[in-house]
């Protein structure tokens, strides 16, 4: 029996879920569907230009699954153009990646790092230690939805949100989807 497949690091969906020919009806057209893996894969080596090793890393798979999703996604795109068919993008085994924004309190700098990278300790502009979450929505509160410490809520003893869950409350940030098998609906074009 083989291994289950590993969930594959996908920052964002596509802007479109399918390509097709100009002028050609939709309903009998075959479709070639591409995964959400593969097409970051093609994001990755062919559009920000990384070395396989690094879009690997970048994907959370090894160096030689990386090879094989873009060899696979590359001979897909090139079936559907050159055999004039629709090209569906969904599904794969996928986790989103979400990502948190920081600032510098002394130069305003203000970068991007993915969740699960630990939190920067000096800005990479001026190296200067005071830094703050600088995502939409925060509270003024060190980025804790105005909800005080923090530290009552989380224990569960009362205080400022002491009833609010910690997804439900306002200003939270998106969680990212679980792993597995994503089946999104991809509606006929005619």
């Amino acid at each position: 029996m083989p291994r289950p497949c590993k969930c594959r690091r996908v920052r964002a969906d596509p802007p479109c879920k399918l390509f097709k020919p100009a002028g050609v009806p939709g309903r009998g057209l075959p479709r070639v569907t591409l995964g959400l893996d593969e097409v970051e894969a093609l994001r990755l080596a062919d559009v920000e230009g990384l070395y396989h090793d690094a879009a690997a890393a970048e994907m959370g798979v090894s160096r030689a699954t990386f090879g094989r999703l873009i060899e696979q996604a590359r001979r897909k795109v090139a079936t559907a153009l050159l055999h004039g068919q629709a090209l569906a993008m969904e599904g794969g085994p996928i986790t989103r990646v979400d990502e948190r924004e920081f600032r510098c309190a002394d130069c305003g700098e203000a970068w991007r790092v993915p969740f699960g990278v630990p939190r920067p300790t000096a800005c990479p502009k001026c190296g200067g230690p005071r830094l703050h979450r600088a995502d939409a929505g925060r509270g003024a509160a060190g980025g804790r939805g105005g909800a005080g410490h923090g530290r009552c809520r989380r224990r569960g003893r009362g205080g400022v949100g002491a009833g609010v869950a910690a997804t439900g409350r306002a200003g939270a940030l998106p969680v990212s989807e679980p792993c597995g098998s994503m089946e999104t609906g991809v509606e006929e074009q005619s």
